[in-house]
């Protein structure tokens, strides 16, 4: 899907958690540090920061821990600590609850993220639940991003074709879940991704939405 394609027929919007719904930024590099300062190693670099902003938590750990010995005792001691008390550290985009509550009910919404069981905790805590008619977890497909399979099942639960979803992320991973779905992307605050439409503010998402419903 190419920047600047004409929008005809949106029924569902879905998103992204970590960086489109929230900035994660100092709750992922809270907890991922306190594992690493457990084990005696050193904070993270940008670059290991980068890849945990986008994977599964296990998928993280093994990036951060590519010993055997050390992933094993990285995962048992992760088991301990929990994600739960770093959620207080994320910060709720500004303009997502009046984007919601302007769209809905006449547009589905979704969340398709590789978190896993912290996604409806955080819901809850945002206060947020009621206002995503769908949550797709890691826990809830075969394959996380970048396979399609949690959008397929966003089509699969809505009835509607791909040109009526559009999913917003802001990472290679949704860029490459999207397309692998045919599924129009949204790119949020990332211009390096390949998108239908790049956009910095949910205000943008918002009319482009109701355009479509009012048209």
């Amino acid at each position: 899907m190419t920047e600047g394609m004409v929008f005809k027929d949106i029924r569902v919007v879905a998103f992204d958690c970590d960086g489109v719904l929230f900035d994660t930024e100092e709750a992922n590099t809270a907890y991922y540090n306190s594992i690493l300062t457990q084990f005696g190693r050193p904070p993270m670099t940008p670059e290991q920061f980068a890849y945990v902003h986008m994977h599964t938590a296990e998928a993280s750990l093994s990036f951060l821990f590519p010993e055997k010995e050390a992933l094993e005792a990285a995962i048992a001691y992760a088991r301990q600590v929990t994600y739960f008390p770093f959620l207080k550290y994320m910060v709720m985009e500004p303009d997502l609850m009046p984007l919601l509550k302007n769209i809905r009910p006449s547009i589905k919404t979704a969340i398709a993220t590789n978190r896993s069981d912290t996604m409806l905790p955080l819901l809850e805590t945002f206060e947020l639940a009621s206002y995503f008619d769908l949550v797709v977890r890691a826990l809830d497909v075969e394959n996380p991003k970048p396979h399609p399979d949690m959008l397929i099942k966003i089509l699969d639960h809505f009835g509607v074709q791909p040109e009526q979803l559009v999913y917003v992320g802001d990472s290679p991973l949704d860029e490459q879940a999207a397309e692998a779905a045919d599924v129009p992307f949204i790119a949020y605050r990332n211009p390096t991704l390949r998108a239908a439409l790049h956009i910095d503010r949910f205000q943008v998402l918002e009319e482009l939405v109701n355009g479509c419903v009012s048209g």
